[in-house]
């Protein structure tokens, strides 16, 4: 099972955790894309992928419509599938060959779990209105993200899918300054009356490159009960709402398909740990 294996976007390759009984790492070029524990799938090892958790976990209770862009090993299909028995999930991932391999050496049989392969627009264009509880946006190729899928028009898009109070998560990356972040908050708010983003305090002050997490409804988010429980994590994160959001986004302009930026890369120093 481990070794490397070629897939549409480079060289992926499984690393079994020793300190867990059945616990992998899957990494393209490098790069680390999921960890998935198949013994326990409530356990969320990446920190980022521990804050969607969070945030999910404040949904209602019961099964939810989960729609996935990004899929790699499933990580969150499979939390989700564990502690909300009943959910439906589609994942869209653009990776085929990655998808047949972990369907190959992870497997992917898990209730109520659909893959599809597809670009992340296009498959957005085939939901139909009010269809999910949930939208999750975590695809990156070649470690950077997806190309328009941090767009006012993709934003738009997934609004249009959620339900009333359904929610939208996404993962990205930035460094020094956060000009990205800034663009994809400027993005966000005009579609979305609720909006925080959850992150690691050095990279919210720009010291480090790494990963946010976004939320957004068109209901109220629980703000406080995530802060709170973010700022006890073990590697605690910062919660942005409110005000201090907006002030965050500034006057940064909003990100278009007729005028996105091209997407942070990590430094090269980094690549390994991403």
């Amino acid at each position: 099972m481990p070794g490397p294996y070629p897939v549409r976007f480079g060289t992926a390759e499984l690393v079994r955790d020793a300190g867990r009984g059945n616990a992998w790492l899957v990494s393209v070029d490098g790069v680390a894309q999921s960890y998935v524990d198949l013994d326990d799938p409530a356990h969320l090892e990446f920190d980022y992928v521990r804050r969607f958790g969070d945030v999910v976990d404040r949904l209602p209770p019961g099964p939810v419509e989960a729609l996935h862009i990004g899929g790699a090993a499933c990580t969150l299909p499979r939390y989700v599938a564990a502690t909300r028995p009943g959910s439906r999930q589609l994942v869209f991932d653009a990776d085929g060959e990655l998808v047949e391999l972990v369907r190959a050496q992870l497997g992917l049989r898990v209730p109520g779990l659909r893959v599809r392969v597809t670009d992340g627009r296009a498959g957005l264009a085939t939901r139909r209105d009010d269809s999910a509880d949930l939208v999750v946006v975590d695809a990156f190729e070649r470690a950077t993200l997806a190309g328009g899928l941090a767009t006012l028009e993709a934003a738009k898009a997934i609004a249009g899918i959620l339900r009333p109070n359904g929610l939208y998560l996404a993962n990205i990356t930035d460094g020094s300054g956060l000009p990205f972040a800034r663009r994809f908050l400027a993005t966000l708010l005009p579609v979305f009356p609720e909006v925080l983003l959850l992150a690691d305090p050095g990279v919210l002050r720009g010291r480090r490159f790494g990963n946010l997490v976004l939320a957004a409804s068109a209901g109220q988010l629980p703000a406080a009960e995530i802060a709170a429980r973010t700022a006890s994590a073990a590697f605690p994160a910062r919660c942005v709402y409110g005000a201090e959001l907006r002030k965050l986004a500034g006057k940064a302009a909003p990100i278009t398909d007729a005028d996105a930026p091209p997407p942070p890369k990590p430094p090269e120093d980094i690549l390994g740990l991403f």
